[in-house]
């Protein structure tokens, strides 16, 4: 029997229950240094169950025929520009088409539902045609766009994503319309309870009383392809999240996804003059990632793996995954009891340092973006937590997105070529990260670039604004053949949403204080090789050692470190002994400086450019060195430091005697 209360079912039973733009500012950064916090612990977990990386990642290969309607050709192409291999697909046009044509009355179904979206939306096209003959287009957009949503939502769940995709694609569609389909992420009608209910008992294979004691009467949150519900665990009382995808929704998807790839094939010659690839690559990029979403199973996965990223991280809180209770449309998990972020008023009265929050924010997003390579794709404020104890947490892991090694690399190089002015080279990395089609002339682009850069910085940094700048970035990528992968896309609304945030909860916040930190001590400590070669080009300019450089990247790292340490998280008694171990007080260089001495005697044309470095104009710098010296002085133990060198020094030997050999045989 079950008794209804405002806000849950109580469910009484007696059944056994289940259980189960970095530093292009460095030569002119304003430094102080702030109280705050944040941690950097923990190392990626590899998402090798999914990716394959690929054996070769640096160039790009473009196809052969673009126009090609093959459905590999469009894959093919996605996995080149994203460095990955995906063995066993959840999605290819093959078997879109094969899971529509198993059922009977199939010809049928697609006929009345293409002649559904083709009248409904010919309607529409027709009504924004006579806005242009009689020449109000500009004067009813607000109308329009608002006619737009309403319309997706009436051709159902394919048509709401395929809007909430439109709404992060500038390259595809108006900045206006673009902030009207944004409503689509976050008010989206809910299903019936019962039909809920009745999809959990059937992932279950037991009643609700079995295992729940009790259920909220109410969805707590709806999306396009599921709704959530809080429950309690009847074996151990625990609060737990219950989220339950649509009933009947799989075929949808896929009749849908049938026929705009039907659609898509009569629209590459437009797409490819607009966008510089064929409208099927946009179609499959969106189709892969729906399939994703629509397996409860592949979500419970990325719960896990963000769950192993921040394990080490007390700043960061993911939810635990109950396996055994979810399947491939349930998925339960630990309940959140934190403070939405859409409620900043909450949170200020919860005693929350809202400074020190945004600061750990600005960080975890970072480490997905830089250092893990798997990120969560839809940070809104409603997926988004302040704990009490000042930690973040996140929810909702159905739309996640990885960047390969190659990927991250690239972001990192361009990174470099905009602190060098390197605008050129900012244009070559667009074609690498796969936003220009292979062989496009990037020319044009070029001073476009550096106007968005220069502008966006021509007042410091303190006046950096992301949504400014990807404002100008839209325009851009609206009047060239730009075309924004998914992934990158995601990336883009992540961080124009995390600033937003940011500013709700501190209008003067300033991201990049956080982020500008953050970077310089990437640069400056992580010991993978394409991160040295990048800090050393960042030193480097024109051939000349930039010592203003390296004192402002010692100075915001060191401000990371100080912001980390003195997080609320980081202060409590409870902290894991582990943990503990592993937070930076102090800012290490111990591998730095042992790297970048064996590079010196390693290699001659990094000595070369030191000693020129050292005796620039002819003159000695040394005052130079000791002001670098004074900045690390609170923060390394020489002693330890050169011991360490010393042991490693017989390593050293033997690679600069082979070193000096192979120069001597290559001479020869």
């Amino acid at each position: 029997m079950a008794l209804i209360s405002s806000n849950f079912i109580y469910i009484k039973s007696s059944d056994s229950p289940l259980i189960s733009p970095f530093v292009s500012s460095l030569n002119s950064y304003n430094v102080h240094v702030k109280s705050n916090r944040n941690s950097e612990v923990g190392t990626s977990r590899s998402r090798s169950r999914s990716v394959i990386r690929a054996a070769k990642t640096e160039s790009l290969v473009p196809l052969e025929n673009p126009l090609s309607t093959s459905g590999n050709s469009a894959l093919e192409q996605l996995d080149i520009e994203r460095g990955v291999c995906v063995p066993f697909r959840k999605y290819s046009p093959e078997l879109v088409r094969s899971k529509v044509f198993e059922s009977r009355g199939t010809i049928l179904s697609l006929i009345g539902r293409g002649v559904e979206i083709v009248w409904k939306l010919g309607l529409y096209w027709s009504a924004l045609m006579y806005d242009c003959l009689v020449g109000r287009d500009e004067e009813v957009v607000p109308f329009r766009a608002r006619q737009l949503r309403n319309l997706l939502c009436d051709l159902g769940p394919s048509f709401i994503k395929a809007g909430q995709v439109l709404a992060n694609r500038p390259d595809i569609i108006r900045e206006d319309y673009m902030n009207e389909l944004c409503i689509l992420q976050d008010d989206v009608p809910s299903f019936p309870n019962q039909v809920a209910f009745n999809i959990i008992e059937e992932e279950l294979g037991q009643p609700l009383e079995a295992v729940f004691s009790k259920i909220s009467s109410k969805t707590i949150a709806a999306a396009s392809l599921g709704q959530v519900y809080r429950a309690t665990l009847r074996a151990t009382g625990e609060d737990v999240a219950i989220k339950v995808q649509r009933p009947e929704i799989e075929p949808i998807i896929y009749r849908d996804l049938f026929l705009f790839r039907t659609l898509a094939s009569f629209l590459n010659g437009i797409s490819l003059q607009k966008l510089g690839c064929n409208a099927e690559l946009i179609l499959d990029e969106f189709g892969e990632k729906l399939l994703e979403e629509l397996d409860y199973t592949l979500e419970a996965r990325n719960i896990e793996d963000f769950y192993e990223n921040f394990k080490n991280d007390p700043t960061v809180k993911i939810p635990r995954v109950y396996k055994k209770l979810s399947g491939r449309q349930v998925l339960v998990m630990e309940w959140i009891d934190g403070i939405r972020c859409t409620d900043p008023q909450a949170i200020k009265d919860g005693g929350i340092d809202v400074n020190g929050f945004l600061t750990v924010g600005v960080s975890a997003a970072l480490r997905q973006l830089l250092e893990f390579g798997l990120f969560h794709g839809d940070p809104h404020p409603g997926n988004i937590f302040a704990m009490r104890d000042g930690r973040i947490a996140y929810v909702d892991f159905g739309n996640v997105a990885v960047l390969s090694q190659l990927n991250k690399q690239i972001l990192i190089d361009a990174v470099v070529h905009a602190v060098n002015e390197d605008y050129a080279e900012m244009a070559n990395d667009f074609t690498r990260l796969g936003f220009l089609a292979p062989g496009t002339d990037v020319s044009p682009i070029i001073p476009a670039l550096e106007a968005i850069w220069q502008n966006s910085l021509g007042k410091g940094l303190s006046d950096f604004n992301f949504r400014i700048v990807t404002g100008k970035f839209n325009q851009l990528v609206y009047n060239y053949p730009i075309r924004i992968p998914e992934r990158f896309s995601l990336v883009i609304r992540s961080l124009l949403t995390q600033e937003g945030i940011c500013f709700t909860l501190k209008p003067d916040f300033k991201f990049l204080e956080v982020a500008y930190p953050y970077v310089a001590k990437r640069l400056l400590t992580d010991p993978n090789p394409a991160l040295r070669e990048r800090l050393i080009q960042v030193l480097f300019k024109d051939g000349i050692f930039q010592w203003k450089r390296l004192e402002n990247l010692i100075i915001l790292a060191k401000e990371n470190v100080a912001k980390m340490s003195s997080n609320p998280a980081l202060q409590g008694n409870n902290m894991p002994k582990s943990i503990e171990r592993r937070v930076e007080r102090k800012l290490d260089l111990t591998d730095t400086i042992k790297d970048g001495t064996r590079l010196f005697l390693i290699d001659e044309g990094i000595r070369r450019q030191l000693i020129l470095a050292l005796t620039e104009d002819s003159k000695l710098h040394v005052q130079e060195l000791v002001d670098v010296y004074r900045l690390l002085e609170d923060q390394i133990d020489i002693p330890s430091i050169a011991l360490q060198v010393l042991q490693d020094l017989p390593s050293v030997a033997r690679d600069a005697m082979l070193s000096w050999s192979t120069s001597v045989l290559s001479d020869r």
